[in-house]
Order: structure tokens, then C-alpha cells, then sequence
């Protein structure tokens, strides 16, 4: 019996070393992590989600993203066939953004994040106060992969502009209740997890493992 593949995209700006606790059966599964590309000149997320697609080498494979790497997948999905799709906190349409991010849409707001602040860790560690701040920029620092100016931007507007506004009811959703990126409560039709952050990927790795392969098989 051949293997099934499942690809993993990680999170906005994130390395793949955060599915690094994530285990899959070798005998049924072939994992393949893709990685985030620095986006060209004015490059749609359409256009930059085919580019991606040349990095799969499997037919119809299993597309797992997390956050931005959740709405990328499913761009992914529009050029290719697969088999399955999973999203772990993230969204399945704009329906479902937060009230403050449909704001930064209509006010522009979003192009006043301080970019440079977010790409510079070090500077951040001298602000921040407390061991679960520390812990947490440790965190970034391990997987934060991607340090370009131009990228963070192109990659913001990609989720504030993101224009899908049906959301596809074969797209499996995994989210944690206590996600302060996209709360919970803007969330349709998804699969729960107790006590799971934005970052649950790293910190809920256990339920995944345990979960994941019934939901990657399922019809």
C-alpha cells in the first residue's frame, strides 16, 4: 500500500521546525514540510500560493497549515487536487476574522504595524517583563524563520485582504477555545480543543498526535 502524503505549512513568517513534536505513522504517512518564499514584487496570494504548489510532489496529497499557513493551503487546494485539507487555528473564510481585523481592512490600519519592531526579537526581549514573555520570544526566536521587511508586509495585507467569503465546508478546521488570534467565537463548525492557544501546535502536540491520523483518514 502506497503512503499517503501529508504536507505541513507552518504559520506566518514560521520555520517548519514548529511540527517538530507532531508524529505521524512512518508505515501509513510520508510527511514533506513546505516553507515559506519571499513573495515577489506586488505578487497576489493567488499567484504566490501556484508558486508554492511546485514545491508538491505527490498526487493528491494531505495539505495541514497552521494560521496564515492554514488560509495558504486552501489557496493551494484551488490549483490542485488533494486529497484532504486541514487548517489548525486559523479561518475558512474573512467571515470568521476577528471585529478588529475587518476594521484594519476598511482603515487601512494594518499598514502602521511597526514591521521592524516585529522582525527585531532581540529589541523585544529588552522590553518585555516576566518568564511567560521570555519564554515565548525564545519561542519565536527558535521559529521564526523568515526576517524580511518585505515578506511580513506582503504577508499582513495577504491575511487582512484575504477575499474569500464562503467557507468550504470539506475543509477540516482544528481550533483551540482559548486561540486570542481568532477567537473562538467567530468560529463555525470546527473541531474543538480544550484550552488550546494560537500556538497549540507546539504546547497541545499530544491531542494532535493522538487525533490527527483518524482525521487525516476520514471520508
Amino acid at each position: 500500500m502506497s503512503k499517503i502524503p501529508v504536507y505541513f505549512m507552518p504559520g506566518l513568517a514560521a520555520s517548519p521546525a514548529i511540527f517538530e513534536r507532531i508524529i505521524l505513522d512512518e508505515s501509513i504517512f510520508e510527511v514533506c514540510m513546505l516553507e515559506w518564499e519571499i513573495p515577489k514584487a506586488k505578487e497576489s496570494l493567488t499567484d504566490y500560493a501556484l508558486r508554492i504548489c511546485k514545491n508538491i510532489k505527490h498526487e493528491n496529497p494531505v495539505l495541514i497549515g497552521v494560521s496564515f499557513g492554514g488560509i495558504l493551503v486552501q489557496e493551494i487546494a484551488k490549483h490542485i487536487e488533494v486529497r484532504k485539507v486541514i487548517i489548525i487555528s486559523s479561518v475558512r473564510s474573512n467571515a470568521e476574522f476577528p471585529r478588529r481585523m475587518k476594521i484594519g481592512k476598511t482603515t487601512k490600519a494594518y499598514k502602521l504595524i511597526p514591521m521592524k519592531l516585529i522582525l527585531n526579537i532581540e529589541n523585544l526581549a529588552k522590553y518585555s517583563f516576566g518568564e511567560k514573555i521570555n519564554k515565548r520570544i525564545k519561542l519565536y526566536e527558535k521559529f521564526l524563520a523568515v526576517r524580511d521587511l518585505k515578506y511580513l508586509q506582503w504577508a499582513v495585507e495577504s491575511v487582512i485582504l484575504w477575499n474569500r467569503n464562503e467557507i468550504d465546508a470539506k475543509v477540516v478546521h482544528i481550533h483551540g477555545d482559548q486561540d486570542d488570534v481568532f477567537p473562538i467565537k467567530y468560529i463555525n463548525n470546527c473541531i474543538v480543543v480544550k484550552g488550546g492557544t494560537h500556538i497549540m501546535i507546539l504546547n497541545k502536540y499530544k491531542w494532535l498526535n493522538e487525533n490527527l491520523p483518524s482525521i487525516i483518514l476520514e471520508d
